[in-house]
């Protein structure tokens, strides 16, 4: 059977596994059901499907007559937001949607029969919400042999429109900046004996506030979160947390900011005294454009959708852990299909809704997409 023509036929069938994912949403590193179910569903398909003891991603593979690798890869994680007044796992940023359509393009290929020229391999992710599954799977050798990679990722109505797919999301890269600042106490009727740690982290603010550079690359730096245990409002604090959100569209501009962060702290622990400890965490690097995996999605986007369908390159200022692979591994061809699905109001909100059916021809675009790659 021919792969498009099975994903049509199971419509409703896929629309269901939608629903049976979107239930039972899982956060990071805890995607335990998640994963069983995508497995079953593999192994009643016939995939033989590898997984792992310390955590919940998986690999399955349609055989190639050669070593090299055609992969597509999903992420199964849900964000913990609260959600009319109740915290709790909750898919508002598509992931159901994106094991859905990879799920379908795995069983579709399999169902239809052929041999590919080249191995297809199916990487379903844990923790992407936190920037970290990609590199486990990496640590994993999901990327052994492999020379094209693709994803999906599910858009707002105001970046893809309903009916259209973009070939690339071009994602920025960003990083979260955790650091301490460390004064000293005093009574605060005798301000001039101690260090202030509140007044060391806003002299930081007003630093991070005038960093200016010269491009027209889009670019964030500033502070999100301040914290002092200080119970007294008579104690000059000693100890304040704060946190720096840092967000560049490329690595390069990324760079440059977390060296000019790293400079205004120097500055401000000589200017007052004050002790500045920091880190970097949850960084993701920014998407890595590769013309001959665009192509490849650009043409099945054209086959599925037709002629004149393909949306322009899809600029996001949000970040996206699949690009830990390019990273990783420079030599893979990669790209991000962008499905246009009128996804209101927006990615991350609790409400996050869209039009369901366009995961029908997601699914379509991204088998379609592995086979033209697994013909060159």
């Amino acid at each position: 059977m021919d792969p498009i023509q099975y994903i049509e036929e199971q419509r409703e069938v896929l629309l269901q596994t939608y629903q049976d994912l979107h239930a039972l949403a899982e956060p990071s590193w805890e995607e335990k059901e998640t994963s069983r179910y995508i497995a079953d569903r593999l192994r009643q398909a016939g995939f033989a499907v590898q997984t792992f003891p310390d955590h919940y991603g998986m690999i399955a593979e349609i055989p190639g007559r050669t070593d090299t690798v055609i992969a597509l890869r999903a992420d199964m994680d849900a964000l913990v937001q609260e959600v009319d007044g109740v915290i709790k796992p909750n898919h508002s940023c598509g992931h159901d949607a994106h094991s859905t359509m990879v799920l379908y393009a795995a069983l579709a290929i399999a169902a239809s029969g052929i041999q590919p020229a080249h191995t297809l391999r199916f990487i379903f992710q844990p923790a992407e919400e936190k920037g970290e599954g990609a590199l486990r799977m990496v640590q994993e050798g999901a990327l052994e042999n492999v020379s094209y990679l693709f994803g999906v990722h599910v858009r707002p109505h105001m970046e893809v429109s309903d009916g259209q797919a973009a070939p690339v999301i071009i994602h920025g890269a960003a990083g979260t900046i955790r650091g301490m600042v460390k004064g000293l106490q005093a009574h605060a009727a005798r301000p001039q004996d101690g260090i202030n740690a509140i007044e060391a982290a806003a002299l930081l603010v007003q630093k991070l506030k005038h960093i200016q550079l010269e491009t027209d690359v889009p670019y964030s730096i500033k502070m999100t979160q301040l914290r002092t245990e200080n119970e007294s409002s008579n104690i000059i604090p000693e100890t304040a947390a704060f946190t720096i959100d840092v967000r560049a569209q490329t690595n390069e501009v990324m760079s440059e900011l977390q060296q000019l962060a790293a400079e205004a702290m120097e500055e401000t622990m000589r200017e007052t005294g004050a002790a500045i400890s920091w880190s970097m965490n949850e960084y993701v690097p920014a998407a890595t454009i590769n013309e001959k995996a665009m192509a490849f999605a650009a043409a099945a986007i054209a086959d599925i959708l037709g002629n004149g369908q393909a949306a322009p390159p899809c600029v996001s200022q949000g970040a996206e852990d699949f690009h830990y692979y390019t990273s990783t591994t420079p030599s893979i061809a990669a790209t991000m299909v962008g499905l246009g699905c009128g996804l209101a109001p927006g990615l991350h909100h609790p409400h996050m809704s869209f039009n369901r059916e366009a995961l029908v021809d997601g699914a379509k675009i991204l088998a379609q997409t592995m086979l033209l790659a697994a013909q060159e």
